[in-house]
């Protein structure tokens, strides 16, 4: 095809890797265009092309683990802290969701190593909980934390203080932080005490920094939501991999 995209540019859309490994994929013969081996670099393919990884190519791919964690209040989501511990520590096999028992490497014994490999695609600081995403994948990586990230995430947050419609204005568009104003933000109040958050910025404590400028102290944060990723009944301190059917 002389117009189309490019097929490691769609690789790269559909999740399946990044452009380079899809290059890399594409030399060695281990990706398929409707059913056909495609060994040519620059090839273009239509939008309804179906492009599917080889066994090995697919294999290695599996290996690049993406944990969805719920954390819990006193861990960090990076390096850790004196007196701390960072979140990936939580993730062991005992604290796996017997409820979503799936892995990225089936029922073989997981890789050397492959935890190490994990690191948060965004902060969750430490005195709030829900969910935390660690990932090994670059793609997903840059999806979540890249300079072209779209991917809202939406909170539920326990606040002290009194709401009316001025506050909310004042949260939802019309606050700085760092000098800088925020992009606009959808809140809703959704209890007395309670208010959504669904925010496509992730500056340090922003939630709670926004609440103090409106004179509201938060109690409780949850994390529910990155993109179509739900935390849903996910018990707080165990986590699940997310599977190649899902995209943030």
């Amino acid at each position: 095809m002389t117009d189309g995209i490019r097929l490691n540019k769609r690789m790269a859309q559909l999740g399946l890797c990044s452009r380079r490994e899809a290059d890399r994929y594409i030399s060695a013969g281990q990706v398929r265009v409707d059913g056909e081996v495609v060994t040519e670099l620059g090839t273009r393919v239509g939008p309804d092309a179906l492009v599917s990884l080889g066994e090995a190519a697919a294999a290695a791919q599996a290996l690049k683990a993406t944990v969805l964690l719920h954390k819990p209040p006193g861990f960090v989501s990076g390096q850790p802290e004196d007196g701390y511990t960072a979140a990936v520590e939580l993730v062991r096999p005992e604290n796996q969701d017997n409820r979503a028992p799936w892995r990225p490497w089936g029922r073989e014994r997981p890789p050397m190593g492959w935890r190490r490999e994990l690191a948060p695609a965004g902060r969750l600081d430490i005195d709030s909980s829900g969910l935390l995403v660690l990932t090994a994948d670059g793609v997903v990586a840059r999806t979540l934390i890249g300079p072209e990230r779209g991917v809202d995430k939406e909170y539920v947050v326990g606040i002290v203080g009194r709401v009316d419609d001025r506050v909310l204005e004042l949260l939802r568009h019309g606050l700085e932080l760092d000098g800088e104003a925020l992009l606009p933000a959808q809140i809703e109040h959704i209890a007395p005490t309670k208010l959504k958050f669904v925010l496509r910025q992730g500056k340090k404590r922003q939630i709670r920094r926004m609440c103090e400028l409106v004179g509201l102290r938060v109690h409780s944060l949850l994390r529910v939501r990155i993109g179509n990723i739900r935390l849903s009944d996910l018990p707080r301190g165990q986590f699940r991999f997310l599977r190649p059917d899902e995209r943030f």
